[in-house]
C-alpha cells in the first residue's frame, strides 16, 4: 500500500489566522481563552476561546466573492484558502473534500440570524465550502462528535487507500454559540476558570471556536517541512452512555492498540500522546486507565485544551496540526494549566514547553456516545 501523508495545513483561531502563528504562540505558553461576560449569550461568567469577528471579517473581505457566507463558513473558507494556496495542488476529480463538524451553522435556527433555517444543515455547510473552490466530487461530512477531526484523517487515509482519491482536503470547524453554552452548561460542565486538564484541581471544560484544514495526499514530493506519514489508525465504541465513557477507558484503549497493530509498532515507540485532555472528571479519569492499560503511563502527554478550549468537532485535527509541528520543532508544549496530577493512574502530563527529539506519536480523541479514535503519525522530514 503507498504510504499516506498529512502535508500543508492552516489553523484560524483566537490566536492567530496561520499556524507558524499559532504554533509561535503556543510555544510561549499563551492562552486563547478569556472570560466571557455576556448574559445573552450564558447568564455566568465563562472561560472560553473566541475569534475576534473584526479580524475574522476583514480577512474574509480579501478572499470573498458576491456569495453571503456564515460565521463559520467564513472561518473554514479562510483556513482552506491558505492550504490551497501554499500547496499549489490543482483541484480534479481525484481531489476530495472531507468536513469535520459536529453543530456546523448551528446559530442560522437562531431567530435573529439572517440565514434561513435549513443553512444549519450540515450538507448546506458542505455545498457552500464546495462550491466556493470549485471541488468536482461530491463532499463527506464526517460528524460524530468530538472524534470527528482525527476521524476525518482516518477516513481521509482509507478514500487514498483504496485510490477513490489521490489528495483529500480535510476542514474542521465548530463554533461557540449560545446553543453549544447552553448544552454543555446544562451538564454543569462548564468552567468559570480557565480549563486544568488532568489537573487535580480542574472544575470543568472551557469551550472554543477554531477551523482548521490539513492536506492529505498519497504524494511523496512537495510536502511541507511538518508533514507526517499516517502509520495507523482505529476507532471504537464503547457503548457505555450518550454522555459519559467507559469507567474502564475500553473504546480507548481498543482504538490505541488497533493502531498500533496496523502501524506495526509498540507502545514503546510512542515518543508522545497528543491526547483528549477535556479537563471534566470522567474524561480523564478513562483516559488515564486506557492510556495505563496500553503500557503508555510513562509517554509525555499533554491537552491543548488550555490554550483553545475544547473545540468540538475541530479539535482533533487542530491537534493533529500542533502534533505535527511539534515533531518537526522537537518541542514538547507544555499542557497549560496542569499542576498536579488528579487521576487515579500515573500519566507523564507535560508542565513545561521542552525541547526534545520527537519522531513518532498518537492523537486520540474521545466523545459522546462513547466515540473513540486512535491515529499515530510518524515524521517525514528526519533532517532538522
Amino acid at each position: 500500500m503507498h504510504k499516506i501523508f498529512v502535508s500543508y495545513n492552516n489553523i484560524i483561531s483566537s490566536l492567530g489566522f496561520n499556524s507558524k502563528t499559532v504554533v509561535n504562540a503556543i510555544s510561549k505558553e499563551k492562552s486563547g481563552l478569556s472570560l466571557i461576560d455576556n448574559p445573552d449569550v450564558l447568564p455566568h461568567l465563562v472561560f472560553a476561546s473566541v475569534i475576534n469577528d473584526v479580524l475574522l471579517d476583514k480577512a474574509y473581505a480579501e478572499i470573498s466573492t458576491n456569495q453571503e457566507h456564515t460565521r463559520l463558513e467564513k472561518m473554514m473558507l479562510l483556513s482552506m484558502d491558505n492550504v490551497l494556496k501554499i500547496s499549489e495542488i490543482n483541484i480534479t476529480k481525484k481531489t476530495g473534500l472531507i468536513i469535520s463538524t459536529t453543530k456546523g451553522n448551528i446559530d442560522a435556527i437562531d431567530d435573529d440570524n439572517s440565514f434561513q433555517p435549513k443553512r444549519s444543515y450540515l450538507s448546506s455547510l458542505a455545498n457552500s465550502l464546495k462550491a466556493h473552490f470549485g471541488f468536482t466530487t461530491e463532499p463527506i461530512v464526517v460528524s460524530n462528535a468530538c472524534v470527528s477531526g482525527i476521524l476525518a484523517i482516518a477516513v481521509a487515509k482509507r478514500y487514498i487507500a483504496i485510490g477513490r482519491f489521490d489528495e483529500v482536503i480535510v476542514v474542521s470547524g465548530d463554533m461557540v454559540s449560545p446553543f453549544i453554552l447552553s448544552g454543555f452548561d446544562s451538564f454543569q460542565a462548564l468552567s468559570s476558570e480557565r480549563c486544568k486538564p488532568y489537573d487535580k484541581n480542574r472544575t470543568g471544560i472551557n469551550i472554543g471556536e477554531v477551523a482548521a484544514t490539513a492536506l492529505v495526499t498519497s504524494k511523496s514530493e512537495n510536502l511541507a517541512p511538518e508533514a507526517v506519514e499516517v502509520l495507523g489508525d482505529s476507532a471504537c465504541n464503547d457503548a457505555n452512555h450518550i454522555s459519559g465513557p467507559s469507567r474502564t477507558g475500553e473504546g480507548l484503549y481498543r482504538s490505541i492498540k488497533n493502531a498500533l497493530k496496523e502501524a506495526g509498532i509498540t507502545s514503546e515507540d510512542i515518543d508522545y500522546i497528543s491526547a483528549h485532555g477535556t479537563a471534566t472528571n470522567f474524561n480523564d479519569e478513562m483516559e488515564s486507565i486506557a492510556f495505563g492499560r496500553a503500557g503508555m503511563s510513562t509517554v509525555p502527554i499533554n491537552s491543548f485544551k488550555g490554550y483553545f478550549g475544547h473545540t468540538l468537532g475541530a479539535s482533533g485535527l487542530l491537534e493533529t496540526i500542533l502534533g505535527m509541528h511539534s515533531l518537526a520543532n522537537n518541542t514538547l508544549f507544555a499542557s497549560l494549566g496542569f499542576e498536579e496530577l488528579g487521576v487515579s493512574q500515573p500519566l507523564n502530563v507535560v508542565k513545561t514547553t521542552t525541547k526534545k527529539p520527537l519522531s513518532i506519536f498518537i492523537k486520540t480523541a474521545s466523545g459522546f456516545g462513547g466515540c473513540n479514535t486512535a491515529v499515530i503519525f510518524k515524521e517525514v522530514n528526519s533532517i532538522k
